[in-house]
């Protein structure tokens, strides 16, 4: 029986699939190099929080298969895995309504005031009522950056509520967006002047890590929000911190930050403008049982030595070790 390493569990349809075919060991921890002893022995590793590197996978000399439940990569060295033949497993197309979901929660959210219309209510100031911070949302423009499957549907479920949508994607055509009503910016500053809300979705590359900085805030409308479902890495948090604290922002909302698990002493959060979630808005009950069967799914294919499809690096298939 073949043995899959989980940093953290699985929601239990997974677990289930999973425990079919293989012995699961969970480490419980986001540094597998704490636990080099079972990463040995393993024939797959799934990895929920933390980061797989080449060091890693070389240590690991029965490695067949790395899984993540989700579609980011940014936390494998996925060039050293397909040196090493080794198919990184991905889970997509099963989160993208639930994210959009969460961002659009946090749109309301950060732009009706609520965490802090609740903080002071429960402490007796029924008078922050009278602050007047919320807006309303229809006919504001929501900027979207990064036009994949979360951003569709992030833009589809505004559009229906009332908002203008604009969309940077240097990767998409500009009949996809406008086809779809949508208005299409080639311009990243452009659509910075323009939207009332920005909702960040594209993941953390070389490209696209600080890509939004003090530059970024300050060329955005005086009193716009930002959003942030996609990943920590793409912001710049000292510099969003400053724009914040200077009111140029009215407020932010994310779920996600530069260094995860959150830290309580990141001074973003001592703003009253600042909200953020735990990286869970991918972690609704329904996506969690379909990320995790897809994701258990394909490690056991793998480690059946199957060719599965959902891979991000289909390459390592023409590894040696694939052509026994």
């Amino acid at each position: 029986m073949s043995v899959v390493l989980l940093s953290h569990r699985l929601y239990e349809d997974g677990m289930q699939v999973l425990e079919l075919e293989a012995a699961t060991v969970v480490a419980n921890s986001s540094d597998l190099r704490n636990n080099l002893d079972q990463a040995r022995d393993a024939d797959g590793i799934v990895l929920r929080v933390g980061r797989i590197g080449r060091e890693l996978m070389e240590s690991c000399p029965k490695l067949r298969v790395i899984s993540r439940p989700g579609v980011g990569v940014d936390t494998v060295d996925v060039a050293a895995a397909t040196a090493l033949g080794i198919p990184v497993v991905v889970a997509p197309g099963t989160n993208q309504r639930s994210v959009a979901e969460h961002a659009v929660a946090l749109i309301y959210t950060i732009t009706k005031n609520v965490l802090e219309s609740h903080l002071k209510t429960a402490a007796g100031d029924f008078g922050i009522r009278n602050k007047y911070a919320a807006v309303e949302l229809a006919g504001k423009r929501l900027g979207i950056v990064g036009f994949g499957h979360i951003g569709k549907e992030t833009a589809r479920i505004c559009k229906n509520n009332d908002m203008e949508v604009s969309v940077f994607d240097p990767f998409v055509p500009a009949p996809v967006a406008e086809q779809l009503g949508y208005t299409h910016e080639a311009d990243l500053a452009r659509l910075l002047a323009t939207c009332d809300i920005l909702s960040l979705h594209m993941p953390a590359t070389n490209e696209t890590r600080n890509m939004f900085g003090a530059a970024q805030f300050a060329a955005m409308k005086p009193g716009a929000f930002l959003v942030n479902c996609a990943r920590g890495e793409i912001v710049d948090e000292e510099a969003l911190h400053a724009a914040l604290s200077s009111g140029h922002l009215a407020g932010a909302a994310v779920d996600v930050m530069a260094d995860e698990p959150m830290q309580p002493d990141n001074p973003l959060f001592s703003l009253p403008n600042f909200i953020a979630t735990p990286h869970m808005a991918a972690l609704t009950r329904e996506s969690a049982s379909r990320t995790s069967r897809l994701t258990a799914e394909g490690t056991l294919a793998v480690l059946r030595g199957e060719r599965w499809p959902h891979v991000a690096n289909p390459a390592a298939y023409e590894h040696a070790r694939w052509k026994k």
